[in-house]
């Protein structure tokens, strides 16, 4: 089963953070049937990234492994049945039982259902919504921890995809320039758009099921907070960017709040 937290206080802010690979359990039910031991599913993970999600009073936080079920894929590849899904890694044991994948489905089915309710209930309360997506990705993944190309790899990117970028153009644009202004470490973070990722299924689902009246961002922190090969976190880093995500949260809801009242002033129904 999908382990989550919830805190959502839907009369407070129009902000749901969210953080779907933060998990490393495994239902011990389908442990027997995985190949990847912890070490190596720990390395393709997002760990902490429920750190920052905590930012806003409204999160939903995963605490189960994404080599469970990978809520940010559609669910037809929700499961890795391929090495191609799965940084070449062989996933799932050849008898593993239908029974089982059938099961991590409705996990999935479920989360869904959640998400579904979390977001309308905020939309319906404030008649727009805008939604912080973290994640993390791997930058020295070399065998002698070479980092990759900086120019290619943002240390904040923001995934817009399947945004209506024109319309919400206020709030990426401040989002962007006022995380790269805020500093981090003595130093402007590196902020860039669609640059590494442009956004997986979970925004799109959003975006597809709740138009324009939301405004998802698919934020990848680049593992500058952590050794991606050993796991070992430096908790100072880590501090200082929950601290630069939690200035701009004033700023991005006001510009917002700006869109929201001039194109949704009427609350969804139904």
């Amino acid at each position: 089963m999908i382990e989550m937290e919830f805190d959502i206080r839907e009369s407070r802010l129009p902000l749901l953070a969210l953080a779907i690979h933060n998990g490393h359990a495994i239902d011990p039910e389908v442990e027997p049937y995985l190949v990847p031991d912890e070490f190596m599913r720990l390395k393709e993970e997002d760990p902490l990234t429920g750190f920052f999600a905590r930012i806003s009073p409204n999160f939903m936080i995963v605490n189960t492994s994404r080599f469970q079920t990978d809520l940010n894929r559609p669910r037809e590849d929700a499961l890795y049945r391929s090495p191609e899904q799965a940084w070449g890694m062989e996933v799932w044991k050849k008898d593993t039982p239908q029974k089982v994948m059938l099961k991590l489905l409705q996990d999935y089915d479920y989360f869904y259902r959640q998400l579904d309710r979390c977001v309308k209930r905020l939309i319906r309360a404030h008649g727009y919504l805008v939604v912080f997506d973290f994640h993390s990705y791997n930058h020295r993944r070399s065998v002698d921890g070479t980092q990759a190309d900086p120019t290619e790899n943002p240390e904040i990117n923001i995934g817009t995809g399947t945004l209506n970028r024109e319309l919400w153009a206020p709030v990426v644009d401040y989002f962007q320039n006022c995380l790269h202004g805020h500093g981090y470490m003595g130093r402007k973070l590196d902020v860039r758009e669609n640059i590494k990722f442009k956004g997986g299924h979970l925004s799109a689902w959003i975006h597809e099921h709740y138009s324009d009246r939301s405004c998802v961002l698919a934020i990848e922190v680049k593992k500058i907070f952590m050794d991606e090969h050993t796991g070992a976190i430096n908790i100072l880093h880590l501090r200082e960017l929950k601290k630069a995500f939690e200035a701009i949260v004033p700023g991005v809801l006001q510009v917002a709040e700006k869109i929201g009242a001039s194109k949704f002033s009427n609350q969804i129904t139904g």
